[in-house]
């Protein structure tokens, strides 16, 4: 796959403990971008963070049940990434969605080279 150029970031920020089908969410998400082909996901966990309900979450060390923020990252073109919107809008029940363009510079994969 080439990308190179003008690009798009779909940005995905999500609780840790949030669910679809009874596997974690950014799980299901990143599998589904894998099956449209999209270019690439990547999914990062916080540390600390707040959403639209101000709760605040934060990794303690003598917490043993946590709900961090993930943070899933997805880039390719429009196009590619159209498909994924609609699903978004069905399994995300709280969290946030955002979209800005991006230019790529490199997208290489040693895959094949000997």
């Amino acid at each position: 796959m080439k990308l190179s150029g003008q690009a798009t970031l779909l940005r995905i920020l999500v609780g840790e403990s949030d669910r679809h089908d009874g596997r974690p969410l950014y799980e299901h998400i990143v599998l589904k971008a894998r099956e449209l082909n999209i270019a690439g996901a990547t999914v990062l966990r916080g540390v600390m963070g707040y959403g639209a309900n101000s709760r605040l979450h934060a990794a303690k060390v003598l917490r043993l049940s946590e709900d961090l923020p993930m943070v899933i990252e997805i880039v390719d073109t429009d196009e590619k990434l159209a498909p994924l919107l609609p699903l978004l809008d069905e399994i995300v029940r709280e969290g946030l969605v955002t979209m800005e363009k991006v230019q790529v510079i490199q997208y290489r994969s040693e895959k094949g080279k000997s």
